[in-house]
């Protein structure tokens, strides 16, 4: 995270308050910034003219903030968008729910009716402040062009400081327009708004205590690990620990994946290792998670015999869910770090055998024919082939779990989903941000065939800029997870499950990007191959089996022990 100081008034030359605002951007180091041009907007559209900014126009501003929120999960900086007032604005309030549920650092700028036609039904005015207070860490609406620097460092510093989350700003045209000649630099604080990233030392030295004494402990991590950079610190504590390592979906990536030490997913479409380490562990420590409903499953029932240590940066979290006996505010990464410097001494030789066996005994599979193609393969070949190296985004449906399971991401920020608010549409345009943040990695998109039509359009954005993401397609011909539900829990009804697509290679083709198919096995290696060799962006419609079903599944109301592992125990 940037380092802020204290702040002074400066001069500077007389620019527009929306020149201004572009002068701030680069001067908080931006580079890249995401968004849809409007009228209300229109004056910081002719500031960035020539100012040198990196601007992607999408083709929707839905599109735009996905694809902000991509470039800030793949590079940990804050990602920038830009929309007119109006609609525009309240075309970003998904994406704004989606960044502030997996705390994404980003700042959103809109325009707005001039001041004096606020409260007054102006054309294309909403009240964007009101309507995004919910799902926005903190908003701003500047009335006086003389505050509008230090309104936008201090934006930057609460979307990116603490728990991370989206910052809006609204400024009206009039305010875009008039002049002005002085800027703040840095803020170092601001009142009400206080970081506590240093953890207590003694109560983590109880928790020292705490793990020696167990006999079977766990760590159970999710993204605040990877928000934090404390990956390395996370895999040195637990080998030398000798402690198994569970991860919700937010936290892939965070541990390796090839890793003894490591049994994979938790949670509703978690592994059975991962499930039945936290039904029976002793110790469970939970690192930058939220004990979300996903992962406990009925709350009663949820670890039953461990106590429990949750350490984050955000107080809030704390027995919101779930009651842990030892909370502990702070940074993850300073934790991990202040608890390898602890005496600890652990014994766990019997446990990591039984979560070997559990491991062994009901490990991830699938059953490949070569005539037909099944989606857990797809995927499978997407690790093997990228060695689990590539950056990933996902859309949201039963390709996103077998993402989650078949996809082994070796490293932080590389396996990017929306998890928290399960965004259709997200994923294609996250790859477009991701991209440009990470402009030499192979950057690729696994979507449904449902979720992929949420925002199709973009593939204008990435014909026009030759982005070279790669879109692999698991079409199904339904909206999966909706069926298995239906299959499952209401008796088979498919009502409105079915849905038809165009024809994604020749949609792909009229884009201007190259297009391909795979029915079989062998098609899918060979067309994988052929995408991966072309320069520019693929569009792949893998045409996988219709009825296949994500499992292990936690039926709703039921502990994380009980899970379904096949179609058979329906």
């Amino acid at each position: 995270m940037k380092q802020y100081t204290t702040y002074e008034k400066l001069q500077c030359e007389e620019v527009t308050g929306a020149g201004h605002v572009i002068q701030c951007l680069k001067k908080l180091g931006v580079t890249t910034v995401f968004g849809y041009p409007g009228g209300a907007i229109l004056p910081v559209y002719d500031a960035l003219y020539e100012s040198g900014l990196k601007h992607i126009l999408t083709r929707h501003e839905q599109a735009a903030i996905h694809a902000a929120e991509g470039y800030a999960r793949a590079s940990g900086k804050v990602g920038v968008v830009f929309a007119t007032s109006g609609p525009g604005a309240t075309n970003l309030v998904t994406g704004l729910a989606d960044a502030y549920m997996d705390s994404i650092p980003l700042v959103v700028i809109t325009g707005q009716v001039a001041t004096p036609l606020i409260g007054k039904d102006g054309f294309q005015e909403a009240d964007v402040v009101g309507i995004t207070v919910p799902v926005t860490k903190h908003n701003y609406q500047v009335r006086d062009v003389n505050q509008l620097s230090r309104i936008v460092q201090e934006a930057f510093y609460i979307a990116e400081s603490g728990r991370p989350g989206p910052v809006l700003i609204d400024i009206p045209k009039d305010v875009q327009i008039e002049k002005v000649t002085s800027f703040y630099n840095e803020v170092i604080e601001i009142p009400g708004y206080k970081i506590e990233a240093m953890p207590d030392s003694m109560k983590l030295k109880e928790v020292a205590k705490e793990i020696s004494k167990a006999k079977r402990p766990l760590l159970y991590i999710g993204g605040g690990v990877i928000h934090s950079g404390g990956s390395d610190e996370l895999i040195k504590f637990a080998r030398e620990n000798r402690i198994p390592v569970v991860s919700t979906l937010m936290g892939l990536g965070a541990y390796p994946p090839g890793d003894p030490l490591f049994l994979g997913m938790l949670g509703m479409h978690g592994t059975y290792a991962a499930n039945m380490a936290v039904t029976e562990c002793d110790l469970l420590l939970a690192l930058g998670v939220r004990f979300d409903d996903r992962v406990t499953g009925k709350l009663e029932l949820f670890s039953p015999h461990s106590k429990k240590v949750h350490i984050d940066i955000d107080p809030s979290e704390f027995h919101k869910n779930v009651t842990v006996e030892h909370p502990i505010v702070g940074d993850v990464k300073k934790a991990l770090h202040m608890l390898l410097h602890m005496p600890i001494c652990t014994q766990t030789d019997e446990w990591l055998t039984k979560t070997e066996e559990w491991k062994t005994e009901y490990p991830l599979s699938y059953i490949q024919k070569e005539s037909e193609l099944k989606p857990q393969h797809v995927i499978s070949l997407v690790s093997e082939l990228t060695n689990g190296e590539a950056i990933v985004t996902t859309e949201v449906g039963q390709h996103q779990m077998w993402a989650a399971h078949f996809y082994k991401a070796k490293n932080p920020r590389t396996f990017l989903t929306s998890g928290g608010l399960g965004t259709m549409g997200f994923g294609f345009p996250a790859a477009v941000g991701a991209q440009l943040a990470k402009e030499e990695e192979l950057v690729i998109c696994i979507a449904g065939d449902a979720s992929f039509q949420m925002n199709i359009q973009e593939l204008q954005t990435i014909a026009e800029n030759n982005i070279p993401v790669k879109v692999f397609i698991i079409n199904n011909k339904f909206l999966g997870m909706v069926r298995q539900w239906q299959e499952m829990f209401y008796e088979n009804r498919l009502s409105e499950s079915k849905i038809g697509s165009p024809d994604f290679v020749k949609v792909a083709e009229a884009y201007g990007v190259k297009g391909l198919r795979a029915t079989n096995s062998t098609e899918a290696e060979q067309v994988m191959l052929e995408a991966f060799s072309h320069e520019g962006p693929v569009v792949v419609d893998f045409c996988v089996e219709e009825g296949e079903n994500v499992f292990p599944m936690v039926p709703p109301n039921k502990g994380n022990n009980e899970m379904i592992m096949k179609r058979w125990e329906e």
